[in-house]
């Protein structure tokens, strides 16, 4: 499905947010193959790939350098609030995946550990397809 941020080509547009080179270098290969792949390693980071285009999808870790995943999150929601979110995150309490759900409109927030083939999934339920 071509949204926002979709190429002339028609792929989406996603965005993977992590500081673990090794999860960034596996999930862009897996999107890769039916994405346009942008990354970055922090938040600031993030922040600047979001005001230089649009993505139909955002996939943040939760733990990142200088600021919290669900934070950038909760801010992209206001900034882009047709990006489809995704979080992934190593917390097991559903309490905090609850809320984190709900306060940054996330579309899945996946638990760690997470495969590529998992995130892939999560990123075609966002987008519909």
């Amino acid at each position: 499905m071509a949204g926002q941020g979709s190429t002339t080509q028609g792929l989406p547009v996603v965005l993977v947010v992590d500081d673990e080179p090794v999860q960034l270098e596996m999930i862009g290969h897996e999107l890769g193959k039916t994405c346009e792949i942008h990354t970055a390693t922090s938040a600031a980071e993030a922040e600047k790939c979001v005001a230089a285009r649009r993505f139909d999808v955002v996939v943040c870790d939760h733990m990142l350098p200088g600021e919290q995943g669900l934070d950038f999150l909760v801010r992209m929601m206001d900034k882009a609030p047709s990006t489809r979110r995704i979080m992934m995150t190593g917390y097991i309490n559903a309490e905090f995946i609850s809320r984190s759900t709900i306060i940054a409109g996330l579309s899945s927030c996946l638990v760690k550990p997470i495969g590529p083939a998992e995130v892939a999934s999560a990123v075609r339920a966002a987008l519909g397809a």
